[in-house]
């Protein structure tokens, strides 16, 4: 079933918090409540917990099969876990806590409609929260909700819980975060994630879960400019397909109709759009983040990389390109002049670091001019010149044609994402 109605809308959402904040035991809630696990998952945990002698079942136990594997140096930087309701699909993408993964929190939240941020509610905002909202800032994540967790060992305070509430508020602020929700919960006792605490009446908003189902994500979307970044010609050759030829790929912008007048970059070219196909048959228009095939009225030539757009609404193209990036490579810093693979939607090309700017202290937003050396983890603003033009727009304009990754052209390995400015 691949209709656009709200009943299959998927949500995808990232949590961020310090290690003991309780971030497996909420999800293992979030997971067990809205009965997304089977019953034999949970005697499995039960089992385990009243082994340990532990008196209530341990949910954290349900995400903490990943950590096994983690300590066998299998390495997962960043696991998935999905599920649904009947309301919506949903997909978390978990990144460890540690001060070190500033780059698994941007892998796994580059996509993300929501960003859940976890503050133990005896800690107050720490330096972790504040560099977890910072990067939620900085990938333009729509919508930020920050769980106030284990308010059972605060004996469910209102203060306590209006304390957190301000100090992050006015530390938001400085941020760019539009969308700030606050939760008070116990993930261990169950308050507040799925089923309504009745230990803190003072509380008036929704539960976790229900925020989840019902927060208001299709117009994260850019609907207005229109880009369709090609990543396959399909010919089929077929008697029955004779002259068949469709450009496949994924809408990253605005709504195509059929009869639209468009433009083919780098081309230039102009034709108008005669069919769009989908895996649901022909349809009349579509919009991100649909997959299609579109067809032209008139045969050009187009390959794999090339861009589909309006002809009077053009992204920038250009071969300077700058970024804020977060440095993922463990095993040598960004090298000043240093030459790598840049990949852009469907589009590839060379680039070289034409300058470093500055770095950013994740902790103080403090641009540091000083100390150039940009190694794993690090964010910075940096200028690339490319082997030939990239048609994008800025990152907070659109998510998807705003981003970049760079490749190690020695190892293959991905080194860095980057947001455009």
């Amino acid at each position: 079933m691949a209709n656009n109605n709200s009943s299959t809308e998927l949500l995808r959402f990232t949590t961020a918090g310090s290690v003991d904040d309780g971030k497996s035991t909420l999800i293992g809630r979030l997971l067990y409540d809205s009965k997304s696990i089977f019953q034999d998952q949970y005697e499995q945990i039960e089992a385990v917990s009243e082994k340990r002698g532990e008196e209530e079942v341990n949910l954290a136990l349900l995400t903490d099969g990943l950590k096994a594997e983690r300590e066998q140096g299998i390495t997962i930087d960043v696991a998935y876990r999905y599920f649904s309701t009947p309301k919506r699909k949903f997909i978390i993408a978990d990144t460890p806590g540690h001060i070190q993964y500033t780059r698994n929190m941007v892998t796994g939240a580059s996509t993300a409609n929501v960003a859940l941020l976890l503050i133990d509610a005896r800690n107050g905002v720490i330096e972790q929260t504040k560099r977890h909202a910072i990067i939620a800032s900085l990938l333009q994540i729509p919508h930020v909700v920050v769980c106030i967790n284990k308010m059972d060992l605060v004996d469910y305070s209102q203060e306590a819980f209006d304390k957190i509430h301000d100090e992050f508020e006015a530390f938001a602020t400085k941020l760019d975060v539009k969308d700030v929700s606050f939760i008070p919960v116990s993930a261990l006792k169950g308050d507040n994630i799925v089923d309504r605490s009745t230990q803190m009446s003072w509380y008036e908003g929704p539960t976790l879960m229900y925020y989840l189902e019902n927060v208001h994500i299709s117009s994260d979307h850019n609907f207005i400019d229109c880009r369709f970044p090609v990543q396959h010609v399909i010919r089929p050759y077929s008697d029955e397909y004779h002259d068949y030829r469709g450009y496949a790929g994924r809408i990253a912008g605005g709504v195509f109709k059929k009869g639209d007048e468009v433009m083919i970059l780098p081309s230039g070219f102009t034709s108008k759009i005669s069919k769009i196909d989908s895996f649901d048959g022909e349809k009349a228009e579509a919009f991100p983040p649909e997959s299609i095939t579109l067809l032209l009225e008139d045969d050009i030539d187009i390959s794999r990389g090339d861009m589909i757009v309006r002809t009077n609404n053009k992204p920038n193209n250009s071969q300077d390109i700058e970024v804020m990036m977060c440095w993922f490579d463990h095993s040598k810093p960004l090298a000043a002049r240093g030459k790598y693979i840049i990949k852009h939607t469907t589009q590839e090309a060379r680039c070289m670091v034409k300058e470093i700017r500055y770095k950013l202290d994740i902790n103080s937003l403090h641009r540091n001019q000083e100390d150039l050396e940009i190694k794993s983890n690090d964010i910075a603003r940096v200028v690339l010149r490319t082997t030939k033009p990239l048609f994008f727009d800025k990152y907070r304009e659109n998510r998807i044609t705003g981003s970049i990754i760079l490749v190690d052209e020695g190892s293959n390995n991905t080194v860095a994402a980057g947001m455009i400015i």
